[in-house]
């Protein structure tokens, strides 16, 4: 192509600044929300990777288990081993600050071990630490009196670290925990260190750990301390959370595989230490999945825009085509200039798109954290960094929407005779696609999207779900001609003759509908889908929380991997509150079934109590011949694992695989990996624990829960427990339901925004061929305010039926969502809720919106004057 053909090009795009830049808009919010997205988690997963890393040092191996720890008998049989050159066991200990919401990362190391293994944990002792030799059983007093002595021996503090009570932390940590701390309600907390010491929480009392130096070479918040200290404190003694492996030289990984692995008991596992960061993102996959699906679709949206602009625009150009083509320009040519011109948008756009993905993903960074909104990545810092190969993966999407949109309407330029297209008038409908019935298509490939929801999940994607979607849109943009003949007559009655003639002017003309509700048609119909499936979702979770929190209070020492916890003293001691009638109880214990999963949930109470459990198959009746124990599986679990009432289960519990009959299947939307429920009698039967992580309350009758409450507090300390009523923790659970779903809102908005663009670009492209139409209604008595009216009228009839179309489509979604991706994704039922109300103001305020954009995208082709106007039909 010549330059001066590509000035032709160019320079068209330039006339048409508007709809050129809605349409750089369009694609640059849908690649910046895309890239976002990606990027946010790419950086999360990069920081928690490079904490495992951290953590692991020089390790080839780590055997690892339930959160709550194994058998340290397992580490002489591994250390001993001659594949083995060393083994540093450790204890990991989430450990719960008193009065705070937050909790602190605390490793319990063997240091001698960690030197070998780990050297970047290595501590390194304050001054005056270095030269304490003591314990940390004495009282207050003789402690206070030692670190008011300076340091005696003269030690270099290589003792320090060996000493149970002394605790030593990252810079992170320790610029957190001495700042005060703003609590989820708001509340400023005190810092978590005072006078050199860190408060901890064990069961239901607090420790004092002395902070005794720092770790040099550590990043995040975490803290270190002797493993023997550590399991005496926090009271697992004998137990460990991992160990790291270090292979002898010359030790194949695979050939060490296969040795150790025959001396782990059930539930423990061996793997390499980047497994970590890969279950963490099997864990965020779906919710990151299911939010670049919803940018691909703002990103189609803005595809769409492409499309009806430079559909209209070639509409507008086929005379100037077609000299250009009398005058020897080709075919492909100028299908190629055609196609340049929505590379040009597509490039532009991308690149735009490019740079404000990042801005948002700092945003993020910034005022959100890496978390995607879910909690994935909670806690974490990441760093924002420049990805090459991603930001120009996402700036070749730009250019393929730039480019699809722009495919058809250049093939159709192409095709026309020269000879026709010269003919005057002829660029006004021509070009446009004609409303042939296209109800075969589309029937054909609504039948296509049904067929995608048969398919299985990929690699626990719903690609199948996602196809249909696809399809299910590009039917219902199919069909809008039809839709179009079959509406379009129920509203031929009416006075107003601008009505009238709006009605008049579409009916002759439906394929502009599909111009301009193309775009309408994706944005409506993510907006509905979401909506109902998020209406529905949340009603779901409201009943849910309403079944499973029958009780009037609820009591909890810490989460279930923190350090408080209630003993049996502790229980016997909340029974004898006055006022309790019953009491509850819940421990939640994470089992690692084997080392290609994240771990999963078995929750130890009784199955007949104050807690409630929402069964979806089964009974809570135990079968009276049955001869295994009865457990209540999740339908996550029952997806996962092909399970139904009747079969069996089997569990690592007390080292030991366990076997079970499934009574009942029952919802729960805690646990995305699974999770069951054993009697608390047969849990501690089988395992020995007796530990509890809630306590679930019924006061008598007449016996106000407040009253109950403040007297717990006074019991225990109202920094060591956490009491809240069902109607808190139900009102709580929806604010962090809802902000989940912020950035779905978003993206749906932003969806719903470039249908409105596309709106507006397709009236003022319409509204600029229509000058000599609207001349001669001027010279026929029409006012330029009537004209305006009758554009917005054809806006609103318009808008009308994408908007309808997009409705009907977005039922199809919705249920595609609930049913199929939501099912495979999460592994999550619910119960369907349309949000009728709210769908119904929607509709009304988006055909308004789109006569008001209508009106104003034609008022430059009002202004004309009515004379020259007609000009060219004289």
């Amino acid at each position: 192509m010549t330059s001066s053909l590509r000035r032709v090009f160019l320079a068209s795009l330039l006339r048409r600044r508007l709809a050129t830049a809605l349409s750089l808009l369009a694609i640059a919010l849908g690649v910046a929300l895309g890239l976002a997205v990606q990027l946010i988690h790419g950086a999360a997963l990069d920081e928690f990777g490079r904490g495992v890393r951290l953590l692991s040092g020089e390790a080839d191996l780590q055997v690892v288990g339930p959160r709550e720890g194994f058998d340290e008998g397992i580490y002489p049989l591994l250390a001993r081993r001659a594949e083995v050159a060393e083994a540093s066991p450790v204890l990991e200990i989430e450990a719960r600050l008193p009065g705070r919401d937050d909790s602190l990362r605390i490793l319990g190391v063997d240091l001698f071990r960690l030197m070998r293994v780990q050297p970047a944990l290595m501590p390194l002792a304050d001054r005056e630490a270095a030269g304490e030799v003591g314990g940390n059983e004495g009282g207050d007093e003789a402690r206070g009196a030692r670190e008011a002595e300076p340091s005696r021996t003269g030690g270099d503090g290589r003792l320090a670290a060996l000493q149970p009570h002394n605790l030593f932390l990252s810079a992170d940590a320790r610029a957190v925990l001495t700042q005060p701390y703003r609590s989820a309600s708001g509340e400023s907390q005190p810092p978590a260190i005072s006078d050199g010491y860190l408060l901890a929480q064990s069961g239901l009392r607090s420790l004092r750990l002395r902070i005794a130096g720092q770790l040099p070479g550590a990043s995040g918040s975490i803290g270190v301390m002797d493993i023997a200290g550590a399991q005496q404190h926090f009271e697992r003694v004998g137990t460990l959370s991992r160990i790291d492996l270090k292979l002898a030289e010359g030790v194949e990984l695979g050939t060490a595989r296969l040795a150790l692995e025959t001396l782990l008991p059930p539930g423990v596992s061996l793997r390499v230490p980047e497994a970590a960061a890969s279950e963490v993102g099997t864990l965020s996959r779906a919710y990151r999945v299911n939010l670049t699906m919803l940018a691909a679709i703002a990103l189609l949206t803005g595809g769409f825009l492409v499309f009806s602009t430079q559909l209209l625009s070639v509409a507008r150009r086929r005379r100037e085509f077609a000299l250009l083509r009398a005058l020897g320009l080709e075919r492909r040519e100028l299908m190629r200039g055609l196609l340049a011109e929505g590379a040009l948008v597509g490039v532009v756009g991308g690149a735009l798109g490019v740079a404000l993905g990042y801005a948002l993903a700092g945003g993020a960074f910034r005022f959100v954290g890496g978390d995607l909104g879910a909690g994935f990545f909670r806690g974490l810092s990441p760093t924002l960094a420049f990805d090459p190969a991603l930001s120009l993966a996402y700036l070749f999407l730009g250019v393929g929407a730039g480019v699809a949109g722009t495919w058809i309407p250049a093939r159709e330029a192409a095709r026309v005779p020269p000879a026709r297209a010269l003919r005057a008038g002829e660029g006004e409908r021509a070009g446009l696609p004609q409303a042939h019935a296209r109800g075969r298509i589309a029937a054909l490939l609504l039948a296509l999207a049904g067929l995608a929801c048969l398919l299985p999940p990929l690699s626990g994607i719903p690609v199948g779900g996602y196809a249909a979607v696809a399809l299910i849109l590009a039917a219902a943009v199919l069909a809008l001609p039809a839709l179009a003949r079959a509406v379009l007559p129920l509203l031929a009655h009416g006075r107003s003759a601008l009505w009238r003639l709006a009605h008049a002017r579409l009916s002759a003309t439906p394929a502009q509908a599909v111009v301009a509700g193309a775009g309408v048609i994706a944005s409506v119909a993510l907006a509905v889908s979401m909506a109902i499936m998020v209406s529905s979702f949340r009603v779901s979770v409201d009943d849910w929380l309403e079944q499973v929190l029958p009780a009037d209070l609820y009591l909890r020492a810490s989460s279930s991997s923190a350090s408080g916890y209630l003993d049996p003293e502790a229980l016997a001691a909340i029974a004898a509150v006055d006022g309790v009638a019953t009491v509850d109880t819940t421990r939640l214990a994470n089992l690692r079934l084997s080392d290609a999963e994240p771990l999963f949930s078995v929750l130890a109470r009784p199955a007949q109590g104050n807690w409630g459990l929402p069964l979806v198959a089964g009974s809570m009746s135990v079968p009276e011949d049955a001869a295994l124990p009865p457990i209540w599986v999740s339908e996550a679990a029952a997806d996962r694992h092909r399970l139904a009432p009747g079969s069996h289960f089997e569990l690592p519990l007390g080292g030991r695989l366990q076997r079970f009959i499934v009574v009942g299947i029952w919802r729960d939307y805690a646990r995305q990996y699974g999770a069951a429920l054993v009697e608390r009698g047969d849990y501690v039967a089988l395992t020995g624990d007796t530990r509890v992580n809630d306590a679930a309350l019924r006061v008598a009758p007449g016996v106000d829960p407040a009253a109950v409450a403040e007297a717990l507090r006074q019991r225990f300390g109202a920094e060591h427990i956490t009491i809240a009523l069902p109607g808190e923790i139900r009102a709580l659970s929806l604010q962090i339901f809802d902000r989940t779903f912020l950035i779905t809102y978003l993206m749906e908005a932003v969806a719903v925004l470039i249908g409105l663009f596309g709106i507006a670009t397709t009236f003022a492209a319409l509204a600029t061929t229509r000058q000599g139409e609207f001349g001669m209604l001027r010279h026929l008595g029409l006012t330029r305010a009537e004209i305006g009216r009758l554009i917005a009228f054809e806006g609103a009839l318009t808008a009308g039926l994408g908007v309808l179309a997009g409705t009907l489509a977005g039922g199809a979604i919705a249920w595609v969502l609930i049913e199929v991706i939501n099912r495979q994704s999460f592994h999550w039922s619910m119960d369907l809720a349309v949000p009728w109300l709210v769908l119904g103001v929607f509709a009304f305020s988006l055909v308004a919106l789109a006569a008001l954009v209508a009106r104003l995208a034609g008022r430059h082709a009002m202004q004309r004057s009515a004379v020259l106007a007609v000009k060219a039909d004289w």
